[in-house]
């Protein structure tokens, strides 16, 4: 296993990668970036520990869609392109989509709101 130096939202870090393996976590590494670059650009969320919170609920909760639509339907999944990675900074963009989404960023931003320390 090597290990490979990324950066994420401006900080580096050291990721163990197996062989064979570094096009795809570059590529898992460039989504996140970009995700979490989005939340922080909208300038309502500045913890970067909010910021991966909400970028990894985002990325999961478009996973999940893109596993139900292929579940649905494998022939028309695999004629449509994979949807581009979205990271909405207002966890109501979500509420619509799914009710349990928006619960559960609503229940995380309580649990993270008691600790002044988060910047």
């Amino acid at each position: 296993m090597k290990q490979i130096e990324v950066q994420i939202m401006g900080q580096s870090y050291l990721l163990g990668c197996p062989d064979g393996g570094e096009a795809q976590l570059r590529e898992a590494v460039d989504r996140v970036d970009a995700a979490m670059c989005k939340i922080r650009d909208a300038g309502k969320v500045k913890a970067r520990d909010r910021i991966a919170v909400l970028a990894s609920l985002n990325l999961a909760f478009d996973l999940a869609a893109q596993q139900a639509t292929q579940q649905a339907s494998p022939q028309a999944a695999a004629a449509a392109p994979a949807p581009a990675v979205t990271a909405a900074a207002d966890p109501q963009a979500n509420a619509e989509a799914d009710p349990r989404a928006a619960q559960l960023i609503q229940r995380l931003d309580q649990a993270l709101a008691g600790d002044g320390h988060l910047l």
